[in-house]
């Protein structure tokens, strides 16, 4: 995003809500546009997933995204 920070959510359809969030029909993204899709995880059952994005809103799974991102974001920290 255009602020640096990160978007976390939960979608059965990711193209399509990357799509959504691109072309300003998501009312919460559209100002901190364009979006670059970084990273994201699969789950077989959506209360896994859930249940997961709520976790990675927490500071705790925060970190975590960090943790695991750190190389990306030293190599485009132009971009980020």
């Amino acid at each position: 995003m255009i602020d640096g920070k990160r978007y976390i959510g939960f979608t059965t359809d990711l193209v399509k809500r990357v799509r959504e969030h691109n072309s300003g029909a998501s009312l919460a993204t559209a100002p901190r546009r364009p979006l670059s899709l970084v990273y994201y995880e699969a789950c077989k059952a959506e209360s896994d997933a859930r249940r997961r994005e709520k976790y990675l809103k927490t500071t705790g799974g925060r970190r975590f995204l960090a943790k695991r991102l750190k190389d990306f974001y030293t190599r485009n920290s132009k971009l980020y």
